[in-house]
């Protein structure tokens, strides 16, 4: 029996993988580290009150089996460009390195479709030197999903992304060899395959927003 550890649970795509984590089997204990404790009632769950901007008094939590990274934010909610590189980049790197040092088996995480570390885009540049990050850690395990637009339930509401979601929808069908990654993705699907990969043993690292289907289908 395995410890999850979860960053990013009450997101649109952490809230599925914490109830698929709570059924599988594989899993007797998921730590969720969270700004504000949620009311969750279920005995698998363990909750850690975090105070992500001194990640290390939390070492000593930080660790478990795998550890599934989907925390996120937009420019929107995160204007100050600090915030915003803090989170996007600061955040996991720094939360990767401890579950390094804590030998920590899988690192999951969900970067970006065209993540990039010399894009002129903050977004797509930040997901990308995480990713150099994670491979310069040499994680028994490590997993990078790059998803398209995501589909599903969100708390907030993003206008452009739903327009893209929308347009992108519609093209699908037009969508065909290297395009095929910008198809959206429901994010039940993403979960699916976090937890897939963190459980096989698979020689890829890098999954595309069409890999991601494929792996979760397979």
């Amino acid at each position: 029996m395995k410890t999850a550890v979860v960053f990013g649970s009450s997101g649109l795509i952490g809230g599925h993988l914490l109830e698929q984590l709570i059924k599988n089997d594989n899993y007797n204990k998921v730590k969720i580290f969270v700004r504000s404790e949620p009311v969750i009632n279920e005995p698998k769950i363990e909750i850690i009150e975090t105070n992500f901007n001194n990640l290390e008094n939390h070492k000593e939590d930080i660790k478990g089996d795998d550890c599934f990274f989907c925390i996120g934010t937009t420019r929107q909610n995160s204007p100050d460009k600090n915030e915003y590189q803090k989170v996007e980049l600061d955040i996991p790197k720094k939360i990767a390195q401890i579950a390094k040092a804590n030998l920590v088996n899988s690192f999951i995480f969900i970067s970006s479709i065209y993540a990039n570390p010399k894009s002129s885009g903050d977004y797509v540049k930040f997901k990308g030197l995480v990713e150099e990050e994670l491979k310069k850690l040499t994680f028994s395990n490590l997993g990078i999903l790059r998803p398209s637009f995501l589909k599903g339930d969100r708390k907030e509401n993003r206008v452009g992304e739903k327009i893209g979601i929308l347009t992108f929808s519609l093209l699908s069908p037009l969508l065909l060899g290297p395009l095929k990654k910008m198809k959206p993705i429901n994010s039940k699907i993403v979960a699916q395959a976090m937890i897939k990969i963190a459980n096989e043993n698979l020689e890829k690292t890098i999954f595309e927003s069409n890999e991601i289907v494929e792996l979760a289908s397979g």
